[in-house]
């Protein structure tokens, strides 16, 4: 997957890209500019945080 012109893998559980592709859809976005958004985000707020904590965080707190 591209994330903001770089090359990144990210591996979840079934249930995390279920509802990552669900809060996509809702956001009418694709799934890699929402997880470039909580990259972006996690880079600002706390960038030595995993990507994978946070979008699994993220998908927790944005349940469609």
């Amino acid at each position: 997957m591209r994330i903001a012109g770089h090359r990144t893998s990210l591996a979840l559980e079934r249930e995390f890209w279920d509802a990552l592709e669900k809060i996509a859809r809702a956001r009418s976005q694709s799934l890699p500019q929402l997880i470039a958004s909580i990259d972006d985000t996690r880079a600002k707020g706390a960038p030595d945080a995993s990507l994978a904590s946070a979008v699994r965080v993220f998908v927790l707190q944005n349940r469609v």
